[in-house]
Formats: structure tokens, C-alpha cells, sequence
């Protein structure tokens, strides 16, 4: 049977398009390499508990903010999301406390305010960058704008992230505390484009939400939406190959010999594994090749899940971030051959029955790649025990950082079971274990900022490496590779402002 959609990998990404696509009324086939669907947000069962992989919290859900459109029309605002705190996320820095707020930029810069009131005018004026660049997200999309008209987060692209900072605030202190929540992406004093930093943070400042449950919820209901609306999603479909025929790809085989015919080809893969698959090509040219073999790509993360004793530790409804230094953008490097100097605690909100106190806790601290290649040519459950003592180590230095908020937390723990950037690199054929795809540089954006298209015509990419990473940032580029198969003024009219 030919698909007129085949589209491989399901992560957010790849699930998001076959769930778009489907609803067009496109005959939709997603593949997926190993047994479950959702990539970073699929989830593991251990002793009758499920842990998540990547998911911790989005923003942007509540009606007219920025994920609340996109969120709709792919059936998940319908999911048990549980609204944070004002004080979403709390910094623990340099021995001082301080609170990020939520319900909207003047709130959030006021309530900064107040602790660098020296700082008012400069924060109100970061906080309308954030609205704007919430705005102006899918401007590229809208068919009543021309090419100049949509260029506005191309130019935020063209700017850095710290250089904004520091000329903008003062204060070294409110420079920090304005990157301490994040952890949920690459800070590169030298690289990072002040675009992704502000989009990263803009949503959350909106209104941030948990799950009840497991993050497993949104792949399910995507998984049950394309189905339903007549597309098929196969696990264990491991492509090795796409074969190009007349200068168009026709076909993905995989590596039990199974083969899928198609119209068009969508790749929520990294680009430079999607290259590979295209082994005699004539379309992509080696200077294509080299260029996606060459980017590089973000730090992984180590998680470290904790499973706690019943009524150990009351819930705590916001996100805790933890630092022994002052320095948020270089704490990470520091780490390599030193102690765990940074870590996000974020908890799983009560199962019914739990009288208010939470069962799991997940520690997160960057990792990058160069601490994992000892091991780089191993497989999983077949790394050795030095990796089993390595991985022991650095859970134990997360655990002690948390304990300057959770005092006696690591008394608290009945169970733990610790990821690093090689286990991602395994179950989500993310180059390296990459938690935030490839770097993006405000130096080289057109380097780095990849497009939907590829050279050959019928195969598109999608995925976090593209533009923007996180469940906003991808969910977002799934409707730039959706238009670029049905057309942008159908996305707009159908998703971003039905």
C-alpha cells in the first residue's frame, strides 16, 4: 500500500504532524524504531510505578496564549494539567531565594521589581520583548505578511542571548536569576540566540502547567487521534534506508526488510541521521551532507528519579532550581571532573489517595557528552560497572544539592533510578544524547537554523533541531513542516487562528 504521508520517528514532533496531517484528510504511516511512541516524553514502568524521560511542565495553555491554539486542535487541553504556582520556579542562588512569577510579563517584571527595584524600567522592558516575541512566533505563517514582514524572530536570531543581558541589566545578580530556570536549555554565553532564550521563557511567564500522571499522555493521545482519523502508527519499525527513485524518495526500508511506499517523506529524526539514510542519493549534494554531519549539538542531561516513602514529603507545587555558584551560563562546564554544582527538583503532582504528598521526585543536572565517552561504544545494560558507579556518583551529588531546599530528602528515598545522555542517545537515536537537538548560534543562524525542506523535494524534517526545542518549541515546528505540505494559509486558518 503507497501512504501519501510517511513519517518517521514518533516523537512530539513526527506525532504532532501525523496528527495534522491525518485531520487533513491525508493517509497517514508513523514509524517508530523501538516498542513504545513519544520519544522524550514516552515514559518507564519499574515496581508498578511510571517515571517520565523528559517531560516536567509547559506554558502557554490558558485561552489566547501561545500554546493554547495548537494545544486545542490536537485534542490536549483535554488532559489532567495542573496549573503551578504563582512562583512557578524558585532559584536558589548565591544563598538567596528568588521567584519567578507567572499570569503574565507585567507580573512577572514586577514581582522582580521588588528585589531590584534599581531594575524596574529594564525588566518591564525584557518582559514586553517576551510578549512580543510570544506574538510574533508564527508570523511566518501568516499569509497576509510578506517575506519582510515575517523576519522579526529571524532578526532575534541575528542577537545573543548574554550580550542582551548585559547591557540591558546592571545588576550581575538579576542577570542570573533571570537564566536560573534555565536548565531546560543550553546556555552558551558565546552561541545561544536571545530568540530561544526569550521563546524558552516566554510561555512559562504566561502560565505553567504539570501533568497528573505521566508526560506518556500526550504521545497516547496523539497515538489515539491519528488512528482515529484513519492513520496508522507502527513501533518496532526500525528505518535503516530511504530509497530515491527519479530524484524523490519512494520508499523507507527497515531493517527487518519491511518497506513503506509514500508521496512525501517527514523526518522527525536529527537531520544528520537522515542523511545517512539516504544512501545513494543524487540529490544531496556532499557539501549538504557535510554541513548536517557537522553541527553540533547541545548537552544531554542526567535525570535521576526518585520514587519516595508514602507521606515522606509534602507536594510542592513549582519547580526548584539549585546552584552552589553564582554563575548559571558556566556552572556546567565546572562540573567535568567536580562536583554537581546545578540541579532542577520538580515532583510529580499526587496520585488521588496520596493525602497530598508526592511518591516521585525528578533531580536534573547537565551532562555533556565528553563525560559519557568512556562508554560511547557501549548498549544499554552493557556499559560496565564503572558507568554503574559513575552514574551512583553524580545521583548522590544531585541529592545533596536538593537537600539545601528538601533538607533529609536522601532519607526520604525508598528507590532511584538514574538516566544519562547515553540512555537518551539509545532509546531516541539523538546524536550524542542531546536533550535540546542541534546548537543553535546567533553568530551563523543561517548555519544553524534549519528549514522544513531538504534538498530532495518529498522529504521533510521536523523535530527540535530544526527551530525551537521543548514541547512549545517542537509542537511549533510541526506546523512550519505541516505548511510546508498543505500550504501555510490552511495551518493558519485551520490551527493557529480557527
Amino acid at each position: 500500500m503507497k501512504h501519501d504521508v510517511v513519517i518517521i520517528g514518533a516523537g512530539l514532533g513526527g506525532l504532532a504532524c501525523g496528527y495534522i496531517l491525518s485531520r487533513a484528510g491525508l493517509n497517514v504511516q508513523v514509524l517508530e524504531r523501538e516498542s513504545q511512541t513519544g520519544g522524550c516524553l514516552q515514559s518507564y514502568r519499574r515496581n508498578g510505578m511510571t517515571y517520565d524521560t523528559g517531560f516536567h511542565y509547559v506554558g502557554g495553555l490558558d485561552e489566547g496564549q501561545s500554546l493554547h491554539a495548537v494545544f486545542r486542535y490536537l485534542g490536549l487541553l483535554d488532559l489532567p494539567w495542573h496549573r503551578l504556582d504563582d512562583a512557578f520556579d524558585r532559584i536558589r542562588l548565591e544563598g538567596q531565594d528568588f521567584a519567578l512569577v507567572q499570569g503574565g510579563y507585567t507580573a512577572f517584571a514586577d514581582a522582580l521589581a521588588d528585589r531590584f527595584p534599581s531594575e524596574r524600567e529594564a525588566l518591564h522592558r525584557y518582559a514586553a520583548l517576551l510578549g512580543k516575541v510570544s506574538a510574533h512566533q508564527y508570523d511566518g505563517l501568516n499569509p497576509a505578511f510578506g517575506q519582510d514582514d515575517a523576519l522579526t524572530a529571524t532578526t532575534w536570531m541575528e542577537q545573543g542571548a548574554w550580550p542582551y543581558l548585559e547591557e540591558n541589566f546592571r545588576a550581575p545578580l538579576l542577570r542570573q536569576v533571570l537564566s536560573g530556570n534555565a536548565i531546560r536549555m543550553e546556555l552558551r554565553r558565546e552561541s545561544l540566540p536571545l530568540f530561544t532564550f526569550a521563546h524558552c521563557n516566554a510561555g512559562y511567564v504566561e502560565s505553567s502547567w504539570r501533568l497528573q500522571g505521566d508526560g506518556a499522555q500526550i504521545a497516547e493521545t496523539l497515538c489515539r487521534g491519528i488512528r482515529a482519523q484513519g492513520g496508522e502508527v507502527t513501533c518496532r519499525a526500525d528505518v535503516k534506508e530511504l530509497v530515491e527513485k527519479d530524484g524523490r524518495v519512494a520508499a523507507a526500508v527497515c531493517s527487518d526488510g519491511r518497506t513503506y511506499e509514500a508521496n512525501t517523506f517527514v523526518s522527525d529524526v536529527h537531520p544528520a541521521v537522515t542523511c545517512a539514510w539516504l544512501k545513494d542519493s543524487r540529490v544531496l549534494k556532499k557539501v549538504y551532507r557535510r554541513r548536517m554531519a557537522s553541527l553540533e549539538n547541545t548537552f544531554g542531561l542526567c535525570t535521576v528519579s526518585l520514587r519516595l516513602k508514602p507521606k515522606a514529603l509534602p507536594y510542592f507545587n513549582w519547580n526548584q532550581y539549585i546552584y552552589s555558584g553564582s554563575d548559571v551560563w558556566t556552572f556546567y562546564h565546572q562540573q567535568h571532573g567536580g562536583p554537581v554544582s546545578g540541579v532542577l527538583v520538580s515532583c510529580r503532582v499526587p496520585a488521588p489517595g496520596d493525602g497530598g504528598y508526592t511518591r516521585q521526585v525528578d533531580l536534573l543536572t547537565p551532562m555533556t557528552w565528553d563525560q559519557c565517552l568512556p562508554w560511547a561504544g557501549t548498549s544499554v545494560g552493557r556499559r560496565g560497572e564503572d558507568y554503574l558507579a559513575m552514574k551512583e556518583h553524580v545521583a548522590d551529588e544531585c541529592v545533596a544539592l536538593a537537600e539545601q531546599c528538601f533538607p533529609g530528602l536522601s532519607g526520604l528515598v525508598e528507590e532511584r533510578y538514574v538516566s544519562t545522555p547515553l540512555t537518551y542517545r539509545d532509546y531516541t537515536c539523538t546524536p550524542q544524547g542531546s536533550a535540546y537537538g542541534v546548537r543553535k548560534d546567533y553568530r551563523n543562524p543561517l548555519l544553524t537554523l534549519l528549514t522544513p525542506r531538504m534538498p530532495v523535494p518529498n522529504l521533510l524534517l521536523t523535530g527540535q533541531s530544526l527551530m525551537l526545542h521543548g514541547i512549545h518549541g517542537v509542537a511549533m515546528t510541526a506546523l512550519f513542516t505541516c505548511a510546508a505540505l498543505l500550504g501555510k494559509d490552511w495551518v493558519w486558518q485551520h490551527i493557529v487562528r480557527k
